[in-house]
């Protein structure tokens, strides 16, 4: 399987629909709790995530990644993918402004690159997601990259290969103990793939039981940062982005080693594998600071 030219230059100048994009403060707490806040019912600092009624409610940064959401467009008929062949690989946000706790918003969604992995191998697409409040002010950016297996050969040049330092010692390290049922819980926000929920589904795309969303575990690591390098202050955390490496099964425990530079990995502690590495943060001193090298706890 190859892609031709044309499908190449197709899939760059794809039109995707802006996206509105209404939540209440019940939205925000639900996405808290379908993402772990909340496991500990005394931990008070976690309380204003997770309280909508709460007088100093605030939402977690990952939200971004929910807001604006176009669906995925990827999969339209006319793209002419196998949805089989379609891997999220890595994601990020930039926080630009804090979130409202609950408001309007609006997300714009382009194609950035595509590059040629070649002939047999694959294709990596990646495309950006620019969202506004109603009032036009940018709060987020949001980027993604998607392996389109097997899609290479269409001409052009591969991605730029970066070299990864050993971190060094973690500053912290965060266990998470995903639920059995966080899938089910995770998909009111309305990402409905059946490989999430339905085992006969999961099972004929290869998978021995439904897989957890990858954007939940990222927001698991997420919420281990925010804990770790950031007091639970979310106006702190600037950017947060990684690479997704390995499904995780819900029911797993999660192990998120973060770093006082702001980098992190995450281990699937039953299996030990990786299923988030390459993981960065850019943390605040403090609200009103600019951001520092020297991120330790």
């Amino acid at each position: 399987m190859s892609m031709t030219a044309e499908q190449a230059r197709r899939l760059r100048n794809w039109q995707v629909p802006a996206t509105s994009h209404e939540y209440s403060r019940r939205d925000a707490a639900l996405y808290a709790l379908s993402v772990g806040f909340g496991d500990d019912p005394l931990d008070r600092r976690e309380l204003k995530f997770v309280d909508h009624a709460r007088e100093d409610f605030c939402v977690t940064p990952s939200m971004a990644l929910i807001l604006g959401y176009p669906g995925f467009w990827l999969g339209h008929q006319e793209t002419g993918l196998d949805l089989g062949r379609i891997l999220h690989v890595e994601q990020s946000i930039e926080i630009l402004e804090p979130l409202a706790p609950a408001g309007r918003v609006i997300g714009h969604t382009r194609v950035t690159d595509l590059f040629d992995l070649g002939r047999g191998k694959g294709a990596l697409l990646q495309s950006r997601r620019d969202i506004s409040d109603a009032d036009g002010r940018p709060v987020a950016v949001v980027r993604q990259s998607h392996m389109l297996a097997g899609y290479g050969g269409f001409g052009g040049e591969p991605p730029v290969k970066s070299t990864v330092e050993a971190p060094g010692q973690p500053a912290c390290s965060v266990e998470t103990r995903t639920l059995p049922q966080q899938a089910l819980l995770y998909r009111l926000n309305g990402d409905l793939n059946p490989i999430h929920a339905d085992p006969d589904r999961a099972e004929r795309a290869g998978f021995a039981r439904p897989i957890l969303h990858g954007m939940c575990s990222l927001a698991m690591a997420c919420r281990a940062v925010l804990r770790c390098l950031c007091a639970y202050e979310p106006q702190r955390l600037r950017s947060f982005s990684a690479r997704m490496t390995a499904l995780v099964f819900p029911g797993e425990t999660l192990l998120h080693d973060i770093y006082p530079d702001g980098r992190f990995t995450t281990t699937v502690m039953e299996r030990s594998k990786f299923a988030l590495d390459r993981g960065s943060a850019i943390v605040l001193d403090s609200i009103s600071q600019a951001p520092s090298r020297d991120l330790s706890v």
